[in-house]
């Protein structure tokens, strides 16, 4: 299985729902306003990632209570 490099880029308010990102390096990528409800997550680097403002796969908003990103 590939691994999908997306080291430091910029997803600021990317429509990323339901996508398969699992085992993902997004290390110090900018998903600042991304939409990530669905999305595969798992396994995913998300060292230093800038996650403000983003909806989270479970539709909490990132930071808040119960939100599993």
């Amino acid at each position: 299985m590939r691994v999908v490099q997306l080291i430091g880029a910029n997803l600021s308010g990317a429509d990323l729902s339901d996508a398969n990102l699992n085992r993902a390096d997004l290390r110090g990528a900018d998903l600042t306003n991304a939409d990530l409800r669905g999305a595969d997550l798992s396994g995913a680097n998300l060292r230093d990632a800038n996650l403000t403002g983003a909806t989270c796969p479970n539709g909490k908003g990132h930071g808040r209570p119960g939100a599993d990103c």
